[in-house]
């Protein structure tokens, strides 16, 4: 059996996940098997139950507070910021992300540099639509006010450079994956939010975690860098959702032309690069498209 690098990488080292939920605890799982010890922050006491059941070191706290400073004691290798907003709209936005950014660069200045900290952000943050290509040099100047609160976390985790030894900030496409259909539950209602010659970007939950461990064991000559997270496939949504139908054994769904409950408006039509991340750390998804992510639909 060839001799995986990856384990004496990560083996012994020590990473701190800050929203350990559904792709935080992808990560710490990952980690866990290549040697890694973990340890993770949740507000959420019945995940915790299940994390530590897995032997995930695990405090129960608000991100934003400083309860949890002395808990998550030392200098880890690796951090990780995966927060949700948990709800609670504009504010939950300005309380997770901002607020959760702050706590952990206050909690990173009083441990010393904390090494390489990763932070989950969204391509929410880019305003460009009509099918512009868009890469991680866009203007972001125009973002709804969701995604003005995601760049000001940006912001502080970028002005707090000196309490970590590397930064690097992952703007995700939509997430799907294990367990999350959103989509394919609306196939099989019958219809589906928005408009159906409007693009898809996707990324798959899986491509996310190599995308957070090629940060981690980048060289020392790439840091401080910002990369958009997404898949090749730029399928437009009824692409997608025609492709469901069949695989599904449904009928085609019909289009709302409205956006889904959870959102205030119509995600733009665009086509976001993921050139970057490809060049810069060699990542490449495992789920180039959608038809790879949902292949094993039918054993869900």
């Amino acid at each position: 059996m060839a001799h995986d690098s990856s384990m004496d990488f990560f083996w012994g080292k020590r990473l701190v996940i800050f929203g350990c939920g559904y792709v935080g605890a992808a990560v710490a799982r990952e980690v866990l098997t290549r040697g890694a010890r973990v340890t993770a922050l949740t507000r959420n006491e019945a995940i915790a139950s299940v994390l530590r059941q897995e032997g995930i070191d695990t405090v129960v706290a608000d991100l934003a507070t400083d309860v949890w400073h002395e808990r998550v004691a030392g200098s880890p290798d690796f951090s990780l910021n995966c927060v949700s907003s948990g709800g609670g709209g504009v504010d939950g936005y300005r309380h997770s992300y901002v607020g959760g950014m702050a706590s952990i660069v206050a909690w990173a200045r009083r441990q010393g540099p904390v090494g390489t900290l990763v932070y989950t952000s969204s391509t929410s943050v880019y305003p460009q639509g009509d099918g512009a290509v868009v890469d991680e040099s866009a203007p972001t100047d125009l973002a709804e006010e969701r995604g003005q609160l995601l760049l000001e976390a940006e912001t502080r985790l970028r002005g707090g450079t000196g309490s970590c030894g590397r930064w690097f900030v992952l703007r995700l496409a939509g997430i799907y994956g294990p367990g999350r259909h959103h989509l394919v539950d609306q196939v099989r209602g019958g219809e589906v939010s928005g408009v159906g010659s409007q693009r898809l970007n996707l990324i798959h939950r899986d491509d996310i975690v190599a995308a957070i461990l090629a940060c981690f064991g980048a060289p020392s000559t790439v840091a401080n860098e910002i990369f958009n997270v997404a898949d090749d496939g730029a399928a437009t949504k009824a692409d997608v959702a025609l492709w469901l139908a069949a695989r599904l054994g449904v009928p085609a769904p019909g289009f709302s032309g409205a956006p889904a409950e959870a959102r205030r408006s119509v995600t733009p039509d665009r086509i976001i690069a993921n050139a970057k991340l490809k060049a810069r750390l060699g990542w490449r998804p495992g789920h180039p498209t959608f038809r790879e992510g949902y292949a094993n639909l039918g054993s869900r």
